[in-house]
């Protein structure tokens, strides 16, 4: 079976420690956060597009906006240990709730690089 995928990213500046972690990162310390928003689907729509760029810039970007300059852990969603992994399921169903709903069943995957090096992906 066929599909397309397409993928958009922003990014966005925190400060977090993770407090059941020992370790450097149990202080408090900051990332310059990318994330990568994809979206997977099998239908292009009559323009011959699986999603709109710009409505999944929107969606990402605006929660991107709401993290940008905080302390992670001050967010209840994060339990106070706000790992890459929490931040990317956030995302994505923050993204989620922004969208149409057909538009959000096509999300796919929400990657969150703390570095270059180290990212963590949520699929749910």
């Amino acid at each position: 079976m066929s599909s397309y995928t397409v993928r958009v990213e922003a990014d966005f500046a925190a400060a977090h420690f993770l407090a059941d972690y020992h370790g450097k990162c149990e202080k408090l310390h900051g990332h310059n956060y990318l994330v990568r928003l994809w979206a997977k689907g099998a239908e292009l729509d009559g323009g011959g597009m699986l999603l709109d760029f710009g409505r999944l810039k929107e969606a990402l970007r605006g929660v991107c906006k709401k993290l940008d300059h905080t302390k992670l852990n001050d967010h209840p969603a994060f339990h106070d240990n706000p790992s890459a992994e929490r931040i990317a399921a956030f995302i994505f169903d923050e993204c989620g709730k922004s969208l149409a709903v057909e538009e959000a069943a096509l999300l796919h995957a929400v990657d969150v690089y703390e570095t270059p090096s180290s990212m963590a992906r949520y699929e749910p």
